[in-house]
């Protein structure tokens, strides 16, 4: 199995690359501009059509594990009607309405296949939440993870970075079930393919299509590892938490202020350092400190009792609570240069 898991995320990871270089040139047919607007941070048209290339690489190798563990595919085409009402996003532009009714479509089709958590597990407690109140939370919870990871995908190399971290790390903490591992690693492979041409200065962009649909693979694959044991739900919180902590603060900042939530902006806490000057690259390496040391605590958890898990929790909401406060720090010290 380890053979043929290693040589899926290779197949995974070539496609991705290769795709993604293709899409790169203008004579592409996927070469599918990304226009400048209020949120973005770049000053240029670019290509937005990586996230094409990163699912062609993960339906590739997928194809190498698909006769030994045919029941990938099912999750694969639970993820396809994200996929494709986001790239018709992309090329055409699609009524928000709609697309949130085929994303909760597709919640609702990762339910039917069974990926329904019927236990919580927090450090020294455990949960058994009645359906009622399972099925609905849940829908929302997967429909936010896909637009939130649309949300985080608005600066060179920082989604696509996010998935090689977060899918490399569901790997290690789901070593024990093959098919779940082995899947972890072609998308953290096919993302990998993808990242060689979207670090800064980024050639080309995931796109609404991949973006998206990373996004409801990282929903489905918290909810899989939960519903088999294979760790507890709050763990891949933890580990997704740099784009969770930010796109939902930032929600819950824009709604109190009465702002429409769905016309594009530039107030996410990563967005706000670009604009401080920390530029692409700085802001990025330290985003990516910070994904590593959210992966390593949730290694880490696996090991510890559950008070000592509490005491992580409880370090990592002060850690954001500064994080998070040092950002405003850092713009009124700038506004107050600029005054002066």
């Amino acid at each position: 199995m380890m053979t043929m898991t290693l040589l899926a995320t290779v197949v995974a990871l070539a496609v991705a690359a290769i795709l993604t270089w293709r899409f790169c040139q203008p004579v592409s047919r996927f070469h599918i501009l990304d226009y400048p607007n209020e949120r973005s941070l770049h000053a240029r048209p670019i290509p937005r059509s990586g996230g094409v290339a990163v699912l062609a690489g993960i339906a590739a190798g997928g194809m190498v594990l698909y006769p030994a563990y045919p029941r990938l595919g099912l999750l694969l085409l639970a993820a396809l009607p994200v996929a494709v009402i986001s790239f018709l996003d992309d090329r055409f532009g699609v009524n928000q309405g709609v697309r949130m009714a085929v994303h909760f479509l597709a919640a609702a089709l990762l339910l039917g296949l069974g990926y329904l958590p019927t236990v919580i597990e927090l450090p020294g407690l455990v949960w058994t939440p009645p359906p009622v109140v399972a099925v609905p939370v849940t829908l929302v919870v997967v429909v936010w993870m896909i637009n939130l990871y649309n949300f985080m995908d608005g600066m060179d190399g920082f989604a696509g970075g996010m998935a090689v971290i977060g899918f490399a790390t569901f790997a290690i903490l789901g070593w024990r079930d093959a098919l779940f591992a082995g899947a972890s690693l072609l998308v953290a492979g096919a993302s990998a393919g993808f990242l060689l041409f979207n670090v800064p200065p980024a050639r080309i962009f995931l796109g609404d299509t991949g973006s998206s649909t990373l996004g409801f693979l990282a929903a489905a694959f918290s909810l899989w590892g939960a519903r088999d044991g294979l760790f507890p739900l709050w763990l891949a919180i933890l580990v997704f938490s740099p784009f969770i902590v930010d796109a939902t603060i930032t929600l819950g900042w824009r709604l109190q202020r009465g702002e429409k939530i769905w016309l594009p902006h530039k107030t996410h806490y990563y967005q706000r350092l670009v604009q401080l000057g920390w530029g692409h690259r700085g802001t990025l390496l330290a985003e990516y400190g910070l994904m590593l040391a959210c992966s390593l605590s949730a290694l880490m958890a696996m090991r510890l009792a559950a008070i000592a898990q509490v005491g992580l929790l409880a370090v990592w909401l002060f850690v954001y609570a500064c994080l998070l406060a040092g950002v405003g720090r850092l713009e009124r010290r700038s506004a107050n240069a600029e005054i002066s």
